[in-house]
This record gives structure tokens, C-alpha cells and sequence, in this order.
């Protein structure tokens, strides 16, 4: 006769009850800490307009940020804040904002990478290794971004720069001064990068800031070389007050020859470029489009 089985006692009965309510109170309070978390981390300016997944990843970028401003030190964030500047970013992100995009593609990369080595069977030191290599490359993606911002931005200035300076020779030789004469070229200019700098530098003037220095915050502020030779030019005659708008003129012709000589370059260039992708792409194509039918024939006659 087998013996009586025992019956679950009320408690025993309980226990995954309980878990479960004790799980779903836990992912609840995890739920409401994340929310309020991420409620004082505003997206950054440039992803407000954007669609739902780049608003949540700035806010998750805004609130990683917080959480690491610990590492960021004063010098780290002078050098953000001027990098922003610089690619005309100052009121979209900040330094917080930045250093927490680096954050979170430091680490989802880091995971990626640990995972397919994982998949892959890698030893535990490949692992780790993998894992760095994913964190270094990670941080480094709004580093480039960043920088090629500057670049193109820079670019936009130099190729406004002449007929920003011929509008303003025509308005120094009206009988403007030069205060008046940058704001009217600015004005009546076109929209871009070199206008609102120019706008900028009237507001300091207007607040006022010396012209001189004015003019070396926009040449610190876009650090570009022919910026930086046209206001070391302003400031040099507007010391010993020399006539404007020969000088003006002189740059524009100048930043004109500057860049005939640059699409030269870039022209020279481009053969030496296509060096690779000829070699490594068109010729092999080439090649077996020839050779096919001299092969096809050849197997022909030996047949």
C-alpha cells in the first residue's frame, strides 16, 4: 500500500505568490526611479524636434552624463564647451550632455564587443580585451562627430568669407566704420555659420566689449586660419588707423586666391584617390569581362 502523499502546506502555497508580488513591487519601484531619473535629464536642444528614439537617447545620454560628471574634470570641460563652440553647438549640447554620449557609446559598444567574443568562444583575456577595444571605440565616435562638425562649419565660414568682406568694403566705402560695416554684411548676407558669428560680434561690441577683443574672441571662438589672419589684419589698422577698405578688399581677393588654389590641390588630388578602387575594383571586373570569351574559346579548341 503506498504511503499517503503529504499535502502542500498554505505557506508553501504562498511562497511564488509572494515572490511574484514581490517581483512585480521591485520592477515597479525600479520602474518610478528610472522615470525620475530620466525626468531631470532634459534632451539636449538638437534632439527635442527629433523623432521618439533620439529624444529617449538624449535623455538617456543627459542622465548618463549626470551620473559621471564625477570624471569630468574642469579642464575636460573647458575643452568640451570650446569644442562645441567651435562646431556652433554651444546652445544645442553641453559639456554634460557630451560627456554622457560618450558614456553610453562607450558602453554599449564595450557590451557588444564582450558578447560576440562570448558567442564566439574568445578566452576571458579576448573578452576583456574586446571590451576595451568596443569602450575606446565608442568614446571616440562623438569625438569624430564633433570634429567633423568643426571641420564643415569652418568650411561654410571660408566660403562666405569673400563676399561677406566685399559687402562690407562697399559699406566702409559708403562711409561706414567697420562695426557697422560687418553688422550691414551680416545682415543683408546670406544665412550660415560666418553670420552668426558676425551677429555675435556685434552683440559684444553693442555690450560693451572693446572691438579688439571682440575681434580675437571670433577668431578664438572659429580658429581658422583665414579668420585668424583677417582679424589680426582689422586689428593691426584699426590700432594704427589705417584705411579699411583697401584692406578689406585686399583680403577678399586674397581668401578668393586662397581658395582657387585649395580646388587645385583637391584637383590633383582626386587621380592619386582613385588609385585604389580602380585597382582594387574596375581592373579586376575589366579582366574577367576580357578574359571569359578568350577562356570559353580555349576550352573549346582543347575539347
Amino acid at each position: 500500500m503506498a504511503p499517503p502523499t503529504e499535502m502542500p502546506s498554505a505557506a508553501m502555497l504562498a511562497v511564488p505568490w509572494l515572490a511574484a508580488v514581490a517581483a512585480a513591487i521591485g520592477a515597479a519601484a525600479a520602474a518610478a526611479w528610472l522615470h525620475a531619473w530620466l525626468a531631470h535629464s532634459a534632451p539636449p536642444a538638437l534632439l527635442q524636434r527629433r523623432p521618439l528614439p533620439y529624444r529617449v537617447w538624449g535623455r538617456l545620454a543627459a542622465a548618463a552624463g549626470r551620473a559621471a560628471s564625477g570624471w569630468l574634470s574642469p579642464r575636460r570641460r573647458r575643452a568640451i564647451e570650446r569644442g562645441l563652440g567651435r562646431a556652433g553647438l554651444r546652445h544645442e549640447l553641453d559639456a554634460v550632455h557630451y560627456h554622457g554620449m560618450q558614456c553610453m557609446a562607450g558602453t554599449l559598444l564595450a557590451a557588444a564587443g564582450v558578447a560576440l567574443a562570448a558567442a564566439a568562444g574568445a578566452s576571458p583575456m579576448a573578452m576583456a580585451g574586446t571590451g576595451l577595444a568596443g569602450a575606446a571605440s565608442g568614446a571616440a565616435l562623438p569625438a569624430c562627430w564633433l570634429r567633423e562638425r568643426v571641420r564643415e562649419r569652418n568650411r561654410r565660414i571660408v566660403r562666405a568669407l569673400p563676399f561677406m568682406l566685399d559687402m562690407a568694403t562697399l559699406c566702409v566705402e559708403a562711409g561706414l566704420g567697420l562695426p557697422a560695416a560687418l553688422q550691414q554684411a551680416a545682415a543683408k548676407g546670406p544665412a550660415g555659420p560666418l553670420r552668426d558669428e558676425l551677429m555675435r560680434l556685434h552683440g559684444d561690441v553693442r555690450a560693451g566689449l572693446p572691438r579688439t577683443q571682440a575681434l580675437r574672441d571670433l577668431a578664438d571662438r572659429v580658429d581658422e586660419p583665414a579668420l585668424r589672419a583677417l582679424v589680426h589684419a582689422l586689428v593691426q589698422a584699426d590700432t594704427l588707423g589705417m584705411n579699411l577698405a583697401p584692406l578689406l578688399r585686399a583680403q577678399s581677393d586674397q581668401r578668393r586666391t586662397e581658395r582657387f588654389l585649395q580646388a587645385e590641390k583637391l584637383a590633383l588630388e582626386a587621380p592619386v584617390k582613385m588609385l585604389l578602387p580602380l585597382i582594387a575594383c574596375i581592373f579586376p571586373c575589366t579582366f574577367v569581362v576580357i578574359a571569359f570569351p578568350i577562356a570559353v574559346r580555349l576550352l573549346e579548341l582543347a575539347g
